[in-house]
């Protein structure tokens, strides 16, 4: 169906309420500086000292988090209708921050990878915390630490859990204190009833199943946002609908209710994760029976995207070859008015990654993007993301400036060199991981997040001690537009036209190409380049493509686990980019390397068809943990006369494989204002390399970097 005459079918609300234009506006105001506030890192600090006594440490560690729940002072700020956030006003008094700054440095370091994954919603929504206890209690009564001394370790674990499930209760009930105490002070009839309603929802959630649409909102947020990482809200168009669907039914709530509600929870994204972060959401795909996930909901959590029009949460629309055409429109009607969200996910070819990896289809399925594309399966996950980063190019500059050059002798040779280089690397980064996995068994573990993740407690075992149904872990490789672009230099400058030696080379790159001037201009304007269906670049990102998952495969995690590569950057092709030197492709020393799996910034010259073209010219299925395809368009791709071929653009993409595609749509004249003038500017977020952000938040170097990517026109 054409977008004009879908346009009037998909029932939106265009327009925000009064309450959500105010707390937007509170929120821009008042972002979430950091991930955990001074009260927070006091209270878990004194927790720690406070159980001195304690000699095991996950014990001390559980009681210190607890310490947390308990102690934090509860924050409802004026209109809010989901509440839980964190109180970032408080100020320490000068005994407190004394304490803070001698204390903290004796509680040990958590290292490695956390969160980034979604726990049980069902479980949460439907059994409560008291179904959970009672659910732990009974795995208890069948240990026998005597008959079996292993069984210590578990009844550890399940008190640990018990001890923190305790906690979050009363950390519910004190913010149902607060809202009633705010309540019985305010002169507005009409939010002196909203705060008893606040007041009740959590005299019931989570401590017992949710009822209503509203329980089973404040569930998830009081929850989620005190587990101290970025945690996933899930697939909510799914495991919500039940509730809106009842209520609705009832008449309890209307579709203007459940937007309003759902406003307010995403709101609560920009008041909780720090500038610089994400987390979020997804929606559509499919559930486990595989049928296409196509609800009210589906379109509402889109639509919130108009309302909230901010980095946060970073929402993914999960595409299938049924997705209906008024979803897409929906999604593109979002990004077309300078959203960045949401992100577009081929639903099809990450289920068939993830069963690569055995997982089975009804949970293949069940996927999030935790956080920026790194894929994890919802409520069953134990896997460390992005872990590490590794640097593309950082194997072929030391090729280069090696000195040793006379044993390649073509090129087949320099990428056999290359490999094995980039082969050690890997092995050393698992290394490091590894042990740092291992160190995480000993002593800091998430009892409060195990309960809520299969198969813990049926295991009696820890997430981050092997309790987790599944623990991949997944590196992931920047700069692969830079490394295939490089490569291509080299073939032709080297062994082809042997218009320069490999020392003569390594010279100009150590030089950042001052006096090399010509040959920088040759590179950059003469030879072909990746995103622009060029048959020797795709074919080089097709080899170079093969080979990254047959150097993991091999590899095992501390756990046994298997690796699965991964090419996104999040941040990290400016960090990787500023500690490289120039290089073969024409990039200068200090500039970020390419943001994501397609072209590096403003190489693509043959339109967006062809960037696509190259971006999907290899398989996307073995990258399991995440890959980032950035494309900035103008507004005229969004135009009623012109959205229907946008679409189709987008459906090419997912039908050639495609992993996952951001778009970009604004012009380069309000970057650079933004640039000149940032408070008026202050809601302006861009597409990064799987993550959405805050353009003035951004470092100089990253705006350049976003400047520089290539605007495509109609």
């Amino acid at each position: 169906m054409p977008y004009h005459e879908i346009n009037t079918l998909t029932g939106g609300c265009d327009m925000p309420t009064q309450r959500i234009i105010n707390l937007r506006e509170e929120a821009l105001h008042n972002t979430a500086p950091a991930l955990a506030s001074e009260e927070m890192r006091y209270l878990y600090v004194r927790g720690w000292a406070d159980h001195a006594h304690e000699w095991l440490l996950p014990r001390r560690h559980a009681l210190a988090r607890a310490a947390v729940l308990r102690g934090m002072t509860p924050v409802i700020g004026e209109g809010e209708l989901i509440v839980g956030r964190q109180n970032f006003d408080r100020q320490l008094s000068g005994e407190e921050k004394a304490f803070l700054d001698m204390a903290r440095q004796l509680v040990p370091h958590r290292v490695g990878m956390d969160s980034h994954m979604a726990v049980d919603y069902e479980k949460l929504l439907h059994q409560g915390t008291q179904d959970v206890r009672e659910e732990i209690a009974g795995y208890m009564n069948a240990l026998d630490t005597l008959a079996h001394p292993g069984d210590i370790k578990k009844r550890v674990f399940y008190e640990n859990c018990l001890i923190l499930l305790d906690a979050l209760d009363a950390l519910a009930a004190n913010y149902a204190a607060h809202a009633r105490a705010l309540a019985a002070q305010e002169t507005d009839p009409m939010r002196r009833q909203e705060l008893y309603q606040i007041a009740e929802n959590l005299d019931r959630v989570p401590r017992y199943p949710a009822r209503t649409f509203h329980e089973a909102l404040q569930s998830i947020q009081i929850y989620t946002f005190h587990l101290e990482g970025l945690y996933q809200a899930g697939r909510p168009d799914q495991y919500l609908l039940p509730f809106y669907e009842r209520d609705i039914q009832s008449g309890t709530l209307t579709r203007a209710d459940a937007l309003e509600l759902i406003d307010c929870f995403c709101l609560m994204y920009t008041r909780t994760v720090p500038k610089g972060l994400a987390v979020g959401l997804m929606v559509g795909g499919r559930s486990p029976d595989g049928k296409q996930v196509n609800n009210e909901l589906t379109r509402l959590f889109l639509e919130s995207i108009l309302h909230t029009r901010l980095a946060y949460p970073g929402v993914g629309l999960c595409v299938t070859p049924d997705t209906p055409d008024d979803i897409l429109y929906l999604a593109l009607k979002a990004l077309g008015q300078g959203c960045t969200n949401p992100a577009l996910f081929g639903d099809e070819v990450i289920v068939n990654s993830l069963m690569r990896l055995g997982i089975p289809f009804e949970e293949a399925t069940q996927y999030i993007h935790s956080t920026c594309v790194e894929i994890t399966p919802i409520k069953r996950s134990g896997v460390w993301v992005a872990a590490p980063y590794h640097n593309l190019m950082a194997p072929l500059l030391d090729i280069l400036h090696s000195g040793d050059h006379q044993a390649l002798t073509d090129f087949d040779t320099l990428m056999a060199c290359y490999r094995q280089r980039l082969t050690k690397a890997v092995q050393e980064g698992l290394e490091h991981q590894n042990l740092q996995m291992y160190n995480r068994t000993l002593y800091d573990q998430h009892p409060l997040v195990s309960c809520f993740v299969d198969d813990c407690l049926a295991r009696g075992l820890d997430l981050d001690d092997g309790g987790a149904r599944y623990a991949y872990m997944t590196p992931s490789f920047v700069g692969i537009a830079n490394l295939v672009d490089a490569l291509i230099a080299i073939r032709h400058l080297v062994f082809e036209e042997q218009r320069i030696t490999f020392a003569e080379f390594s010279q100009a790159l150590q030089n950042n190409y001052v006096g090399y001037e010509p040959l920088r201009a040759y590179i950059m304007n003469r030879l072909p380049r990746y995103g622009n269906d060029n048959a020797e670049a795709d074919s080089l990102a097709q080899e170079i493509t093969a080979f990254l998952p047959e150097i993991v495969r091999p590899l095992r995690t501390y756990n046994g686990e298997p690796l699965a590569p991964s090419m996104f950057c999040w941040i990290m092709h400016e960090h990787l980019g500023r500690d490289t030197g120039a290089t073969p492709d024409g990039r200068l020393a200090g500039f970020p390397l390419g943001d994501g799996s397609g072209p590096a910034q403003g190489r693509e010259t043959c339109g967006p068809t062809a960037s696509i073209l190259s971006s999907t010219s290899w398989d996307h299925t073995p990258f399991t943990g995440g890959i980032a395809v950035n494309l900035k368009l103008s507004a005229a791709f969004f135009e009623d006369d012109v959205l229907d071929d946008t679409l189709r653009l987008v459906r090419v993409f997912f039908e050639r494989g495609g992993f996952e595609l951001q778009i970009n749509v604004v012009n380069r004249q309000t970057l650079l204002d933004a640039q000149k003038n940032p408070d008026a500017h202050r809601d302006l977020v861009v597409r990064i390399g799987g993550y959405s952000d805050f353009f003035t938040n951004l470092s100089p170097q990253m705006q350049a970097e976003v400047l520089l990517r290539t605007e495509h026109v109609v």
